[in-house]
């Protein structure tokens, strides 16, 4: 099968294009750096080209509202655009756990971006997952106020990028089957103790101070019914994690 994978050079997409590799799938990589642009529309015709199936993992870093609508609304409606002229049989889009809940700026693109591929021509399938380990090590660059990380303190249930990314292969392989089960971690913890850990593991001195979130912000955790990836915090800090934090 011939996947393209739209932000294949990113934290899931790399172990996307991994995974569907090792599984014998021929993978197109769609990101900038490979001329693809999935927000301006360059290079996407040309990209999609005798494709079967698209996984979509593109992101971006924002907080805002505006941005993040504008961001998941623009690359989904080229996309889809695109995969109908195409004759693409599948759109596979990895979302997030409980964005129907909060109120943040980042998780109304989300949902907008579920709408649109809900709506679309073009089969579907979406998961939902839990924010991956790999966020520790982005929140902590972003949560620095001076000397000291402002981390929230919310129960979490992190994932692994490389369990991401296999349940994506997955779904391509099974066709189109509409919302799936939520993805989440094998635990749950509260994230300003896992960026503890985190710090403690790499060496870093950071101080760090754990903030109380009000209201929805309560929880980053699954519901009944979901299924659950198999690495803990601690042994992806010991395997994957030394990738991000160069140990």
């Amino acid at each position: 099968m011939r996947v393209a994978v739209a932000g294949g050079t990113g934290v899931v997409g790399r172990y996307v294009v991994r995974a569907l590799a090792d599984r014998g799938h021929e993978t197109v990589t769609m990101s900038r750096s490979t001329g693809v642009d999935v927000y301006t529309g360059d290079g996407l015709d040309r990209a999609l080209t005798g494709v079967d199936a698209v996984i979509d993992v593109a992101s971006v870093q924002t907080m805002r509202r505006k941005v993040a609508v504008d961001f998941f609304g623009t690359t989904t409606a080229n996309l889809l655009r695109a995969e109908r002229e195409a004759d693409v049989g599948h759109h596979v889009l990895l979302s997030i756990v409980g964005i129907d809940d909060m109120p943040s700026g980042y998780y109304a693109g989300k949902v907008a971006q579920e709408t649109l591929v809900t709506a679309g021509e073009v089969p579907w399938s979406i998961v939902r997952a839990t924010q991956f380990h790999e966020f520790l090590a982005q929140l902590l660059r972003r949560a620095r106020v001076g000397p000291v990380a402002l981390i929230p303190r919310l129960k979490v249930e992190t994932v692994a990028a490389r369990e991401v990314a296999e349940v994506l292969v997955d779904l391509v392989e099974a066709g189109p089957s509409g919302r799936t089960p939520d993805l989440g971690g094998p635990q749950v913890a509260r994230l300003d103790q896992l960026a503890k850990t985190y710090l403690r593991t790499t060496g870093q001195r950071t101080p760090l101070v754990g903030v109380p979130m009000p209201g929805r912000f309560g929880a980053l955790v699954t519901g009944p019914g979901s299924r659950h990836g198999r690495i803990t915090f601690d042994e992806w800090l010991l395997g994957d994690g030394r990738d991000v934090f160069g140990g």
